[in-house]
């Protein structure tokens, strides 16, 4: 018996050393340091840690976290205050609308008759100014290859000859995702009637994936001025809604030149944009419910504008040689904020060396 209490006091001991030993381990291993312990098991989340870092739940340490500093990439993201959204930002400041495309424009007005493309091939440099050809010059060593080869890919897949209308929304983050659909199916042009500023909006930069960047984005007072100037280049306008006289998607040639129009939220598509839209089209639903969600239906529209396109012309991407260059030297102007010093210095070396004649 007194050999057996022996035995059991040792065991608690033991225990009681094992307890404490672990608790001050797992207290005074160094947060460095567990980079190095075993991979955490699947399925653990990303947390955000003070200061913007990316923190990882490690399951050999409950509470352990691992810092690990986040990817910034001036590439794919646009550059932003915390404090306020990249799309809500755009759509109440037309300025900043602005100076997000950098080669000189066309006139707001197109020639009748004419093929419409936005941009000359021109970038102002002060006084001075480049061709499409020599920012692509100036800017060559500042673009990864990989880049620039995603870059020709997006610019092969573009076209303006179908562009989107978003009339009315309240809520910025449809008007990112309907931004992010049009950049991912390469429609370049995009549209926003009378946003609604007053309000309060949370942030969607997650939403849009920095689409914005990349699209020319054209703001409007007015659904009569919009529909004036987009008829102008060459546009029929057609406004989405469900009415005995609506033609189905399915039933339209998108190798004309075409606006969509998408409506507000709740009230859908305004009287005045319905009276003076060249034609009414619907998608077709099977289901108890009338509706879609508007960026859904955005979304919807314009994958089956490029599908038909594909079919009936080959491709979804129209642009010419030269329009293809000029865009190709608009994106890469967008593409860092040191793109834009970068061709201006170019500029100034070319205008200050002089010219020899023969």
């Amino acid at each position: 018996m007194s050999s057996c209490r022996t035995l059991v006091r040792a065991s608690l001991f033991s225990l009681d050393s094992g307890r404490r030993s672990s608790h001050r381990a797992s207290f005074s291993l160094p947060l460095r340091s567990l980079h190095f312990l075993s991979p955490p098991s699947r399925g653990l989340g990303l947390l955000r840690a003070p200061g913007g870092a990316t923190a990882r739940r490690l399951g050999s340490i409950p509470g352990a976290v691992a810092l690990e500093p986040t990817e910034a990439s001036d590439e794919d993201s646009p550059a932003e205050g915390p404090a306020k959204d990249a799309v809500e930002r755009l759509l109440i400041d037309r300025e900043d609308v602005t100076q997000l495309m950098k080669m000189e424009r066309r006139p707001a007005v197109g020639d009748p008759g004419g093929r419409w493309f936005p941009y000359l091939d021109r970038f102002r440099c002060g006084a001075s100014h480049l061709s499409s050809g020599e920012v692509l010059e100036a800017l060559d060593p500042l673009i990864m290859d990989v880049r620039k080869e995603r870059f020709r890919s997006a610019v092969r897949n573009r076209s303006y000859s179908v562009c989107l209308v978003v009339e009315g929304l309240c809520d910025f983050g449809n008007v990112s995702a309907a931004f992010r659909s049009a950049d991912a199916l390469g429609f370049q042009s995009v549209h926003v009637v009378s946003c609604d500023s007053s309000k309060r909006y949370r942030e969607n930069r997650h939403v849009s994936m920095g689409a914005e960047k990349w699209l020319d984005i054209e703001l409007w007072d007015s659904t009569q001025e919009c529909f004036r100037v987009l008829r102008s280049r060459g546009y029929r306008i057609a406004t989405t809604h469900l009415a005995t006289d609506a033609v189905s998607i399915y039933d339209m040639d998108w190798s004309y030149p075409t606006a969509i129009v998408v409506g507000n939220e709740n009230r859908g598509i305004s009287d005045e944009a319905l009276r003076l839209s060249d034609l009414h089209c619907s998608i077709p639903m099977k289901g108890m419910v009338d509706s879609f969600n508007v960026s859904v239906a955005a979304g919807i529209l314009m994958h089956h504008a490029v599908c038909d396109r594909t079919s009936r012309l080959g491709c979804h991407g129209d642009l010419t040689t030269e329009e293809s260059q000029i865009l190709l030297a608009e994106f890469s102007l967008r593409h860092s904020k040191s793109a834009i010093s970068i061709a201006h210095e170019y500029a100034r070396r070319r205008d200050a060396t002089p010219v020899s004649k023969l």
